[in-house]
């Protein structure tokens, strides 16, 4: 595995949907606690996080596609399921990215924030593995960025699922490091 080096001035943190409604599902909590130590150095490095979580206006703006399978549970969802936890210390300075589908970039403006800060690189986490990070990490390959995902810093509904993505489609389009692995190579 070769090392990792991180110029702060152009690579971003970027976090996907650690809000109050999705890290309640087994292993959210252990996935909060490792994001916490990457906000923590690159708010130490003054690199750029963005904070991206998934809200819907009035629910017409979802997407409601037919399929085999619900995507997400319909209805009404509780008060506040939308509101990033307060272990993430975000501040009203901080970047924060509404989406209204599974991946960060389409439909926002997350792709500008970054190449107007000369960001060519992305260390990925959040939840879920296979559906908001893994379409965000497509998306990020397409827009050409370099990404390093924090393996053990996301999760999703099955082993299963996560591996699949662990194992086939993100070391196609970047680098997997352990929270700790990420940490321990930064040649800050």
């Amino acid at each position: 595995m070769n090392t990792i080096s991180i110029d702060f001035n152009k690579t971003a943190l970027v976090l996907i949907d650690l809000q109050k409604g999705i890290v309640a599902m087994p292993g959210g909590k252990e996935v909060v606690g490792r994001a916490v130590k990457l906000v923590e150095l690159f708010r130490k490095n003054n690199g750029f996080i963005s904070f991206v979580r998934v809200s819907f206006l009035d629910g017409k703006d979802s997407l409601k596609p037919e399929t085999d399978q619900e995507s997400a549970p319909s209805g009404t969802r509780p008060e506040g399921w939308d509101e990033l936890v307060p272990e993430l210390g975000v501040t009203d300075q901080d970047y924060v990215v509404t989406k209204r589908q599974w991946g960060a970039f389409f439909g926002t403006d997350l792709d500008v924030q970054l190449r107007r800060r000369g960001i060519d690189t992305i260390v990925l986490c959040g939840i879920a593995t296979n559906i908001g990070v893994e379409s965000t990490a497509r998306e990020a390959f397409q827009h050409g960025y370099n990404q390093i995902f924090i393996t053990d810093a996301m999760t999703t509904f099955s082993q299963e699922a996560h591996n699949a993505s662990l194992q086939f489609i993100f070391p196609r389009i970047g680098k997997l490091r352990t929270t700790e692995e990420f940490l321990s190579q930064y040649n800050g």
